[in-house]
C-alpha cells in the first residue's frame, strides 16, 4: 500500500510524510500524474489561501487528475486543513474562487464576536459519525485557521467545533475524509484518526505493523 502526499507548494508536505513514516505507511511527495495514479491512498495537506491553493493545484494540471482519481474512480483522499477547504463548491479567501467541488459548500472567514483570529491551537470536536475516530485518547486536536467550510449537506458534517460558531471539524463522504485541524500535528489522536482511515480503506487488509 503506498500514499500520494501531493506536492502543490502550499506548505507541510514534510510533517505529513513523518506521520505517515510514524505508521509505517510508504509514501511519496509528489506532483507526477504517474506516481498519484498508483498510490493508493491520496492525501492533499495544505497552509495558506484558497485561491493561492486552487491556482497551484491548476497550474499543476492537479485539478482534473484529482478528480478522476477521487471522484471517478474512488481513490481514498484525506484532506487535511486548506486541503478540506479545497473540496469546496467555493471559497473566498481572498476572493470569490471555485474549489474542487466535491463536497458543496462555501469557505468563508470565522467571524466569532469575541474569539480571536486565526482559530489557532488545541481544541475539543463533537463527534457525529465516529467512522473514522474509534479508539480516538482523547477528543482534542490542533487547529490554525481563519477560514472554515461552510457545508451545504449536513450528512457530509462528522464532527464540529466550538469557536464562538460552530465550525466543520471534519467531513466524510463515500472514499472522501477532510479534516479543517491537523491531524500529523494532533499527536496520538490525530495518528489514530490517519490510522482507522488507512484500515477501513484497506479493503480489510492487515495493517498490524502500524505503530500505534
Amino acid at each position: 500500500m503506498s500514499v500520494a502526499i501531493i506536492d502543490y507548494k502550499m506548505g507541510n508536505v514534510a510533517s505529513v510524510q513523518k506521520a505517515l513514516s510514524y505508521l509505517k505507511m510508504p509514501s511519496v511527495i509528489t506532483s507526477d500524474f504517474d506516481q498519484i495514479r498508483q498510490a493508493d491512498f491520496i492525501v492533499l495537506p495544505g497552509v495558506g489561501s484558497f485561491e493561492k491553493g486552487m491556482q497551484n493545484l491548476h497550474e499543476a494540471g492537479l485539478t482534473t487528475l484529482l478528480t478522476e482519481e477521487v471522484i471517478q474512480n474512488k481513490k481514498p483522499f484525506i484532506g487535511m486543513c486548506l486541503g478540506m477547504q479545497l473540496i469546496a463548491t467555493t471559497g473566498y479567501e481572498p476572493a470569490k474562487t471555485p474549489g474542487l467541488g466535491w463536497i458543496d459548500g462555501e469557505v468563508v472567514r470565522i467571524v466569532a464576536p469575541g474569539k480571536r483570529i486565526p482559530h489557532m491551537g488545541w481544541n475539543n470536536i463533537h463527534i457525529k459519525d465516529d467512522t473514522y475516530f474509534k479508539d480516538i485518547p482523547g477528543s482534542d486536536f490542533y487547529f490554525i485557521h481563519s477560514y472554515h467550510f461552510e457545508v451545504r449537506d449536513e450528512s457530509a458534517v462528522s464532527s464540529i467545533v466550538e469557536y464562538g460558531i460552530p465550525i466543520t471539524a471534519t467531513v466524510q463522504k463515500d472514499n472522501i475524509f477532510a479534516a479543517q485541524f491537523h491531524p500529523e500535528k494532533s499527536q496520538k489522536a490525530g495518528l489514530a484518526v490517519l490510522k482507522n482511515f488507512f484500515h477501513i480503506h484497506a479493503q480489510n487488509k492487515s495493517y498490524t505493523h502500524i505503530n500505534i
